[in-house]
């Protein structure tokens, strides 16, 4: 269920980082709070989750699925530039994230 907890939790960081670029430096009312709502939800979350799980596999996990989540929605919904290097770079986030999840151990 930790691990569960992860994986929203770094969805919700995927939805802040997004968030944050289209607040455009927080003058925009709506995603202005639609980031804070995330970025609360994932700290959160997260920090539920590290009552059973050890912090560094716990942290990387969150932190790659935010990181190649962000680069994916950018590609697809914002325009930004799609390059082999860019999606095998992502693909590596996305293995090393895995091998950390695999290898973490609740308490």
């Amino acid at each position: 269920m930790a691990w569960v907890l992860v994986l929203v939790a770094g969805l919700l960081e995927t939805g802040f980082a997004v968030c944050l670029k289209l607040s455009h430096g927080f003058t925009r009312l709506w995603p202005t709070v639609a980031f804070a709502s995330f970025a609360l939800g994932s700290f959160g979350l997260l920090t539920l989750a590290l009552r059973r799980l050890d912090v560094g596999p716990a942290y990387a996990v969150w932190t790659g699925i935010g990181a190649a989540g962000t680069a994916i929605y950018g590609m697809v919904f914002l325009g930004d530039l799609v390059s082999t290097l860019k999606i095998v770079s992502i693909s590596l986030v996305i293995i090393g994230v895995v091998g950390l999840q695999l290898s973490g151990s609740g308490h």
